[in-house]
């Protein structure tokens, strides 16, 4: 291919919640002509802005994000729908000769648009409906025993008090009458041309741990709870939708609900954040192709216009 018809690479920018990518993002931005697309799951949804951390009205003016506030808190969003939104993305970016800058770290996202998708089925309310009225009459634990009858697979993977990926599954063979395991199998389209993969992790756990309690404080300071509120006012909204199973959204809506104190909701909140972030590390650990860029570190933007550089030096040569 000749160097004039060579498309920009795309830039992945992944790492643990609190870790500075959005502050790397931004500065990103300001050195090259690219694009942000965010890949994260929270960030989708309208009127979640302090319990998502999502960047501020003024920030997203001067540093637009594509694949934010794209959802109602009632809808559900896959990995299929973000896939087939950021390759759209994308290819825009790319058309306009810029560079598609995809950020976040909803790692199932990542993990689809590097590896591929397979062919599910959109999610299906009336289906749902049936599922979570089984569930109520006979409980979850019944609705496992029914999905290790299908698919014993995924029956392994899937927890009974995950109602969200049991529904998923069950919801899947109903509608398509194959299994979630076999059509995982098929995989979609993916990202093409060169893809430039860094990780942001902190040195020490410990560094991380505290910035998130920090963050989470500055939540509550902020009106985390009085956005929970505005949320639970609406009838539509309730804790099995994915947007309120949000990490922090969810411990503020039991805690609004009366179910423990306040106390206790900011210490389950940290938790659950510090546990995502150690998830998103395992998930990074097993990643391939990946430069690791240190949280912190004054050299990360350099370190990433230089493997830019490099690219456009290989392209030329």
């Amino acid at each position: 291919m000749s160097a004039s018809s060579k498309q920009p690479p795309v830039i992945c920018l992944m790492g643990p919640t609190a870790s500075g990518k959005t502050a790397l993002a931004m500065a990103l931005h300001d050195a090259l002509p690219c694009d942000i697309i965010s890949v994260d799951s929270a960030l989708i949804y309208r009127d979640m802005d302090i319990g998502t951390a999502k960047p501020t009205a003024e920030e997203l003016k001067a540093y637009p994000h594509k694949l934010v506030n794209i959802r109602d808190a009632a809808e559900v969003y896959s990995a299929a729908d973000f896939c087939k939104d950021a390759l759209a993305e994308i290819e825009k970016s790319q058309a306009n000769n810029r560079i598609p800058l995809l950020v976040g770290g909803t790692m199932m996202y990542f993990k689809s648009l590097v590896q591929g998708i397979s062919p599910l089925p959109q999610a299906n309310a009336e289906v749902r409906r049936d599922i979570e009225a089984q569930a109520k009459q006979f409980g979850w634990e019944h609705m496992h025993n029914l999905l290790e009858q299908i698919d014993p697979v995924a029956a392994k993977r899937i927890h009974p008090n995950d109602p969200q990926r049991l529904t998923r599954a069950l919801e899947v063979h109903r509608l398509t009458g194959n299994t979630l395991t076999q059509l995982i199998e098929i995989k979609g389209a993916t990202l093409q041309g060169d893809v430039l993969q860094f990780a942001i992790a902190p040195a020490e756990r410990k560094t991380l741990h505290d910035r998130i309690a920090l963050r989470y404080q500055q939540m509550i300071t902020e009106g985390f709870e009085q956005e929970v509120i505005k949320l639970k006012q609406r009838s539509d909204l309730h804790e099995n939708l994915p947007s309120i199973r949000c990490v922090g959204y969810r411990q503020m809506w039991q805690y609004l609900n009366g179910e423990f104190d306040h106390e206790e909701m900011v210490f389950r909140g940290i938790c659950a954040t510090r546990q995502l972030a150690k998830r998103q590390l395992t998930w990074l650990r097993s990643w391939p192709d990946l430069t690791w860029l240190e949280m912190e570190d004054e050299t990360n933007l350099q370190q990433v216009l230089s493997a830019v550089s490099n690219l456009d030096t290989l392209m030329y040569n």
